[in-house]
């Protein structure tokens, strides 16, 4: 076992690229037995709407879908905290039998007027889909009668990955918009979709928007408000940072009221700058491209000072990298450059072939790229490319601990701001910290005896 090579699936091979002429698939559903680091379409579309602070979200299902999902996001709000409240109509052998249409009805009604909510999101999960409660019915008679959006979210696990939830969150957001009776536009005005104000990340990027003479309508998720959803449709422009979750929700807005959009990235040096310089050069304004270019100034004059003990500690270091939008990959990428680190392997779970082939071209010859990977292709990896630090979340944390690897946390549980240019600097603090920490040193790969991290097969 101390030397034993894993080996790829052979019908894997064509989404990991290992060096030569670019031809990776994507976008295919998870291959049987594989592992997939996927998670389900239930799962997509509580990632999105979960954030709304002032809705009820309710699990229409067994408890142990609503207890999976519960906090699921380290997402802040400034008001209420109705999302950090899990409910669930907690659906046993009984309901599974005989429907549990009933038990959903009253739990609305339950819930409503004891928290008396802006709205309310209903979830369906995959034994609703088999039984056929028709979800859709309870909700509009209930929404009748409490006079508050009812939304069923149709969102049964089995439908597919959570890129298939985060269709269905985005029909669920589109079903508020435009419902504030108001058409005109707010001048320069934009919303920002696909943030979820992780550890307050959106209340950073707000500040820059607004020195900059920016309106923020609508924040979509992030620190969610349902009369300022109502209102989207005013704005001049969607900023839209994780593509992979909210870009159908975008295509919606520009089809139905004409709003176009961007795509963003808050995270390093230079695509906080470039998306603050976007939003500038969008609106052909000499004074707020002005206004971009002082408030950039000002936070990376306080910056590189900061970074430069971090970089000459790490440079030289190498790093995997692999989240759940390709988008994010990018960023970290650049990110760990200005700290002198290179990225040997990059992945995500939802990426497209069009983004893994920009990154194969952004980052150094011969990094892998993964698509859709399960763990035994990233020990595989981080094994063999010798990595010092790997970058994911929540399920990648253990691969990285067993083989001896350092870990940064940059998903959704995190609680550590990492957007904007004092997120940079945070980044670089965790990095360092996680990197140069003299635990590794005892670590059996740094030791020369392999075999006690080999992961068990």
């Amino acid at each position: 076992m101390a030397n034993e090579s894993i080996h790829l699936l052979e019908k894997r091979r064509r989404q990991v690229h290992e060096g030569g002429e670019f031809a990776m698939e994507a976008e295919k559903q998870s291959l049987a037995g594989a592992v997939s680091q996927r998670s389900c379409s239930f799962c997509g579309s509580r990632v999105v709407l979960y954030p709304i602070a002032d809705a009820i979200h309710l699990v229409h299902g067994p408890i142990g879908c609503a207890s999976y999902t519960w906090d699921i996001r380290g997402a802040l709000s400034s008001g209420p905290e109705l999302h950090r409240l899990s409910f669930s109509t907690d659906m046993v052998e009984k309901d599974v039998i005989y429907g549990g249409e009933n038990k959903l009805y009253h739990a609305l009604v339950e819930l409503i007027v004891a928290y008396q909510p802006k709205a309310a999101f209903v979830y369906s999960t995959c034994i609703v889909g088999v039984i056929g409660d028709d979800v859709a019915a309870i909700c509009k008679k209930v929404e009748k009668e409490k006079g508050i959006p009812v939304i069923a979210v149709d969102s049964e696990g089995f439908k597919g990955s959570k890129k298939e939830g985060y269709k269905a969150a985005c029909n669920a957001l589109f079903s508020i918009v435009g419902t504030d009776n108001e058409k005109e536009k707010i001048p320069h005005s934009i919303n920002i979709l696909g943030d979820f104000n992780l550890a307050g990340e959106l209340w950073i990027i707000k500040d820059y928007y607004e020195r900059m003479g920016v309106n923020v309508v609508c924040t979509i998720s992030g620190d969610g408000r349902v009369d300022d959803i109502r209102k989207a449709h005013r704005a001049h422009l969607n900023v839209v940072q994780c593509s992979g979750s909210v870009m159908n929700l975008a295509k919606m807005l520009e089809h139905e009221y004409g709003t176009p959009s961007a795509r963003a990235s808050y995270f390093g040096i230079e695509d906080m700058s470039k998306a603050l310089y976007d939003v500038a050069d969008f609106f052909d304004s000499d004074e707020m491209r002005a206004a971009a270019q002082r408030v950039i100034k000002e936070e990376v004059a306080k910056l590189l000072p900061l970074l430069a003990p971090y970089r000459k500690d790490l440079k030289g270091k190498k790093a995997a990298v692999y989240t759940g939008g390709a988008f994010k990959v990018f960023s970290l990428v650049r990110s760990l450059r200005t700290l002198g680190m290179s990225v040997v392997v990059a992945g995500s779970q939802t990426g497209s072939v069009e983004d893994y082939k920009l990154l194969t071209e952004l980052c150094d010859p011969g990094t892998v790229i993964l698509d859709d990977t399960n763990p035994l292709e990233l020990a595989k990896y981080v094994r063999e490319k010798d990595v010092d630090l790997f970058i994911g979340g929540v399920k990648e944390r253990p691969i990285a601990y067993k083989l001896g690897v350092g870990f940064c946390d940059h998903n959704h549980e995190r609680k550590e701001a990492l957007a904007g240019f004092i997120g940079m600097l945070n980044f670089a603090r965790e990095v360092h910290a996680s990197v140069m920490s003299p635990v590794w040193q005892f670590a059996p790969r740094r030791a020369g005896n392999e075999h006690s991290s080999s992961p068990r097969r």
